[in-house]
């Protein structure tokens, strides 16, 4: 495991160690446990990968599609 050299505030590093005594793991636990869920959050889904060029094999155009469907309303 690699080291990363991070500035932290004095008040979320009183805070991380508040939570770091409640849930009985380190700091630095806590902080790689917080940055995984952070890139988790961020890295695309299969599911949307998925959906981009769902058209692109459709012979009607797209905008013409939606058009059409709005008129209906």
């Amino acid at each position: 495991m690699r080291r990363a050299l991070v500035g932290i505030s004095e008040s979320t590093l009183k805070e991380l160690d508040a939570l770091s005594e409640i849930r009985h793991v380190s700091r630095s636990e806590l902080i790689r446990q917080a940055v995984a869920q952070y890139l988790e959050k961020l890295r695309p889904s299969e599911q949307a990968d998925d959906a981009f060029g769902l058209w692109k094999d459709r012979e009607v155009d797209g905008l013409d599609y939606q058009a059409r469907l709005r008129a209906e309303w």
